[in-house]
């Protein structure tokens, strides 16, 4: 991991007590059927925002639109305990069937728990869970991981930003040379030691394409790459043995080639972003962790202001590494999507499954 942003920003700005909301029609995102703008209504009060489905429009289209709204209330704002929907009852069971929102009396209500689980509105190709069938490689046993996927596989707009993040697969032209131009850049090879040819830099992501225990993703802002992330199974690679790994933790190495990407504001979209793909992309993986150097205090306190939390200090041939841990209960219970929502003085969270 190279990036030394300072740790992520708190936002302050919330929607009032009150909210009254006539605002232009609603587009559904490109997963949804139709493109047809869904008209919705917004009132309620901070706590308790009420969508209100203004007009017939077709379920999947309503649905999709409605949790849209929901996201950008909740996306910058950890009070909203509940989201009221009013709409028709196919609608509403559309929303229960997706698992964003669960039955109450007669309506239904969204939980900011359950929407940012969703993976079919972050993942384009969201895939079931793989049939778990476990395996051994080099004597440690594991469950099968499916296969490489492939193009674009999270896709988000970050609205402090008023970007686009996305995390693709290393496929175009020209992807592997601005790998190579990455890691010969000094900044990142002084972390990365990595420095090489444009043949030897192909055939390192050649190999880890060819590995299902590992996956390698640009991040991309408004379609242009800004960094490189390695994903990896932990139980298959090197520091599946020095701790009590699970069998869907996940980990991941990060270098930001792009400088101009850096401070808080970029730190606090793609990192929570990134830990976000990884619990949507496996419901089965409860722990995300990392292993950067022990010595570089910097990065430690950046994840550590994100909501990692350093588990043990674990020694390779290169390095001496601080070993942290993320785990999906804490990123979900307090909204670690939320910029500066894992800051000590971040407001009290209402609970997680209002009463």
């Amino acid at each position: 991991m190279t990036d030394a942003s300072s740790p992520a920003m708190r936002d302050p700005g919330a929607h009032p007590a009150s909210i009254h909301d006539e605002g232009a029609p609603v587009s559904a995102p490109v997963s949804a059927q139709a493109t047809v703008p869904v008209p919705l209504t917004l009132d309620g009060t901070q706590e308790a925002p009420v969508i209100r489905l203004a007009a017939p429009a077709a379920p999947a289209a309503a649905a999709e639109a409605i949790l849209a709204r929901a996201e950008a209330l909740t996306a910058q704002d950890t009070q909203v305990l509940r989201i009221v929907v009013a709409a028709d009852p196919a609608t509403s069971g559309r929303l229960l069937d997706l698992g964003a929102a669960r039955p109450v009396g007669d309506g239904v209500e969204i939980l900011p728990g359950l929407l940012w689980q969703c993976a079919a509105r972050w993942l384009p190709k969201a895939r079931p869970p793989f049939p778990e069938l476990f395996t051994a490689t080099a004597g440690r046993r594991h469950p099968l991981r499916p296969g490489t996927p492939s193009g674009t596989v999270y896709a988000r707009t970050i609205p402090w930003l008023d970007r686009r993040l996305s995390f693709r697969t290393m496929t175009e032209p020209g992807d592997v040379a601005l790998f190579s131009a990455w890691m010969n850049d000094p900044r990142v090879a002084a972390v990365w030691q990595e420095t090489g040819t444009l043949e030897a830099h192909a055939a390192y992501i050649a190999g880890l394409q060819a590995d299902p225990a590992t996956l390698p993703l640009f991040g991309c802002l408004d379609g242009r790459p800004f960094g490189y992330f390695e994903l990896y199974w932990a139980r298959e690679s090197r520091l599946g043995p020095l701790y009590e790994s699970g069998p869907y933790d996940r980990g991941w190495h990060v270098a930001i080639g792009d400088a101009s990407v850096r401070g808080r504001p970029a730190l606090s979209a793609w990192l929570p972003s990134l830990m976000h793909y990884l619990f949507l992309d496996e419901p089965r993986t409860q722990r995300v962790v990392g292993e950067p150097r022990a010595d570089h205090a910097q990065q430690v306190r950046n994840l550590h202001a994100s909501g990692f939390a350093t588990i043990a200090t674990v020694d390779f041939p290169h390095k001496r590494a601080a070993l942290v841990a993320l785990s999906r209960e804490h990123f979900v219970r307090d909204r670690l999507w939320v910029p500066g929502a894992a800051a000590a003085d971040a407001a009290p969270r209402p609970p997680a499954v209002p009463a």
